[in-house]
Order: C-alpha cells, then structure tokens, then sequence
C-alpha cells in the first residue's frame, strides 16, 4: 500500500485517537489544569508506544511536563530529526461562545472541532500517522532517518522552562535538523511553509515627575509634566516614514532575499479583507514595504498601552506626578532582544526633559527571532515533499508572532524546517477552534515522503551536524 492509500484507509482511526487526545482539557496557564497536563502527556507517551516508538519518555520540569520519543533508523549512520511540537492548549474563554463544548471534539463535514485540534495536537499526531504511511510504503520495521519527537506542556505559557530542559537533554537530542509543526499555511489551495519567526521583547516604562498631583493653575507650565514628556517619548518612536527612530534599532537586521519577498508577492493578497480582520480602514507601517511584509519580515515598535494622571469622569486640572505605557517589539533576525532592551533605555533616557525621571522595566530576557536557510537542503527537501503531497506550487511565508524555535535552533545546533497544515481560519487561540481533517493528511503525506527524501539529502550535505 503506497503512502496516500495508507493515510486515506486510517482516516477514521485518526480522527478517533485525535478526538480522544483533545477531549483532555491540558490548559497550561491554569493550575486548575495543570493534573491534565499532565494526563496529557501521559496519553500522548501511551500513544507513541502504541505506534511503535522503542523509546518513550515523560521529561520533567519545574513546571509541566514533556514528551520524548525516539525511533531510531536501522542505519545508525543515517541522519537524525528532531520533531517539535507541544499538547498544552489555550483556555476556552469565554466558553459561551462556544458553539460545542471545547473539550467535547465535534466533527462537522471535514473539519474537527475543539480547542488544540489544529494548535498544536492536530499538527503533533500527523507525524505518528506519516511515519506510519512512510513504514507501510517501504516494508520496512523501522524509519529511513532517526526520529525524535520533542512534545512540550509549557508552549502557551510562554515556555518558561524549556531552554534548560534543551540544555539538559542536549546529547539526547542531537540532531541534523529540526522540525516544526506549529504554525500555518496561506490557506488550503495555497500552501506554504513558514521560514522564519519574529522575536519579542516588552517593556514598562514609568515617568515620574513631582513627588505629588500639582494644581495646573499654580503649577503648570513652570513644574515637569510626566505625561508630556511620555507623550514625546512615545511621538518620537518612529519618524516621518513609518521607521522605529530608536538609534541602532536597525543596525543588526539581516534583510530578507529577493527570492523570499518575490514568493511573498505572490500570494493571493487581498488588502481590503485583511482590513477587515483588522477592524480598521487602513494599514500604516514602513513605507517601501507591503502589509504582509510588514507584518513578517520588519521589525516594529507598539505601544500597547497608556495612563497617567486623572482618568476618571469631569476634570481635575492637574500636573500628574506620572505617567504609563507598555511598550511591544517585534524583532527579526539577526536582532538580540538584549541589544534591543539596552538601546530602548537609552533612547528613553536621553530623551527626558529636566525635572523628570524614568524607570523602564522589561518583562524577561525576551525571545530571539528564527529563520530558515532557503537555499539549504533540508529546506528545499520540505518544499518538494509538501508540494508532492498537495500537487502544487508551495509558497513561502513567515510567522508575525514569537514562540520558542530559537532556543532549539540555537541550544541543538540545527536548521529550522517547518512543516504545518494549520490555516490562520482555524480560530487558533479563539472561541470555537477547528482543524481542517484533509490538511492534517496531507501533512503526515508531507512528512513520510520528507523521512525518504532526508535520509538521501542530509547525509555530509548542509543540513548535517
């Protein structure tokens, strides 16, 4: 039985065992949940054993739990992938919008219904039916590349623990590359893989200025005013065209290629619906650079959030003593959170008037921005698989938002592939999330032509250790 045959005749069984694992409620943000976390990843250890894997694992944390595998190749010269994924899940609210119980996988024509199908269990359980497809095809009892998979119970929480779980597993997971099922596709007739992952790092900055409220009739315009020197501060983030204006900002972005932004290009853009699930009337940013490269290969400054002074009903004509705002960047390679913190405080610092004072606070060390090599070989071997296995052209696109791939790519030493069937329509994060059931076949369709393809193409070529 070839590989598409096998996929299509366990159809039902997938969706089954699938249904099964997204029935557990492993919300990794609520302790409340943190039990089925961890009854989550105990499913997902029984499961890999079921299918196969020799080598099964519950890797502890000071948090949550994770999940190893191993299937080692019968070569043990051939080479070895690392497969990334995570089975904790956002919460549910507000439930009430749900249109079935979250926790109850409903399936509705060809979509499975029900909060992790598409993120992240519906991407992590493709790879045990691929590589399954990928044995049936070949007769063989074990896989042309080593695999091991690496499931985390922290991903929606911001993976507070998982860089040091890398590092402490490092020999355990060396690998030629690593791939990521954890992210999305243009849409069902456009597929595409995601290469690349912006960074973050965010920051509070608190303005203060006299010790106390002082009346604006005796005091103003001769005492510091905090929020006027805050509203400067946050005018003169960016300049006349679009550009963060804060000095060094840019000195350490690698520009993306021609071939990159030409695929990028090639999209079926249509601005006026993306104004749409933006709620706004038009897009802004850098100027020399389209909405969606704006949105995936610049990197930005947002204010999230301001306060200040006296906000409540009528007038209180005051000089505030301080004043608020939260600030967001995203970054883009080659920027180091660190770099980008350090040059925020000085931009903020060269930038008060006397009399005021100001404290900048950033929420952690940040999250470093990822990319793939187009050009490698591990890159181009994905691109032929997944246009095999959907029988078109594939696109190339990136992620606006943050995760944590760079630790992998950096701690493992590997190449970053993704391969993921997940719409942006799935509703990820949202009321009444669903996964599209033929993408999920076609993703494990994806990766057991990828195992063959790797074992040939990673062998002394530039995807290896």
């Amino acid at each position: 039985m070839d590989v598409r045959a096998h996929i299509q005749a366990n159809r039902d069984e997938f969706v089954a065992t699938l249904s099964e694992w997204l029935a557990i409620p492993s919300i990794s943000a609520d302790p409340a949940h943190h039990g089925d976390v961890r009854r989550s990843a105990e499913w997902l250890a029984d499961h890999l054993r079921r299918t196969g894997f020799p080598t099964v694992e519950i890797w502890e944390t000071p948090g949550l739990p994770a999940v190893f595998a191993e299937w080692p190749a019968a070569d043990p010269d051939a080479p070895a992938v690392v497969v990334y994924g995570h089975h904790d899940v956002q919460p549910v609210d507000p439930v009430e919008a749900w249109q079935t119980d979250p926790f109850t996988p409903t399936v509705r024509g060809d979509q499975l219904v029900g909060r992790g199908a598409s993120d992240d269990k519906g991407q992590v359980l493709f790879h045990t039916l691929g590589l399954r497809a990928n044995l049936a095809a070949s007769g063989a009892d074990a896989p042309p590349v080593t695999i091991r998979l690496l499931v985390e119970g922290e991903e929606e929480s911001g993976s507070p623990h998982f860089a040091d779980l890398l590092t402490r597993h490092r020999d355990r997971l060396a690998c030629d590359v690593v791939v990521i099922s954890d992210t999305t596709m243009w849409g069902a007739d456009t597929p595409s893989m995601c290469v690349g992952m912006r960074g973050l790092t965010d920051c509070q900055i608190d303005v203060y200025g006299p010790r106390t409220d002082l009346h604006s009739g005796s005091f103003g315009g001769a005492a510091p005013n905090p929020a006027r020197a805050l509203a400067a501060l946050l005018a003169g983030l960016h300049d006349a065209d679009g550009r963060v204006a804060i000095p060094g900002f840019y000195d350490e972005v690698v520009e993306a290629s021609e071939a990159e932004r030409a695929s990028i290009a090639a999209l079926p853009f249509d601005e006026s619906e993306w104004l749409a699930d933006a709620a706004s009337d038009a897009a802004v940013g850098e100027k020399g650079y389209s909405i969606l490269e704006r949105v995936w290969l610049r990197p930005t400054a947002e204010v999230n959030g301001v306060w200040g002074g006296y906000t409540g009903q009528g007038g209180k004509t005051i000089v505030p003593r301080s004043a608020h705002a939260k600030l967001s960047f995203r970054l883009v390679p080659d920027q180091e959170p660190a770099l980008i913190q350090e040059r925020v405080r000085r931009y903020v610092h060269d930038n008060l008037p006397p009399g005021v004072r100001a404290e900048v606070r950033f929420h952690g060390p940040g999250v470093r921005p990822c990319a793939s090599d187009l050009d490698s070989a591990a890159v181009r071997a994905a691109r032929e698989a997944m246009s095999r296995a959907f029988g078109t052209e594939v696109h190339y696109t990136r992620e606006g938002g943050s995760g944590p791939e760079a630790d992998l790519a950096d701690i493992l030493e590997a190449p970053l592939v993704f391969v993921a069937a997940g719409l942006n329509s799935d509703r990820i994060h949202a009321p009444n999330e669903k996964v599209e059931i033929p993408l999920l076949l076609k993703g494990a369709e994806t990766v057991a032509y990828l195992w063959d393809s790797y074992a040939t193409v990673l062998r002394g070529r530039d995807g290896g250790r």
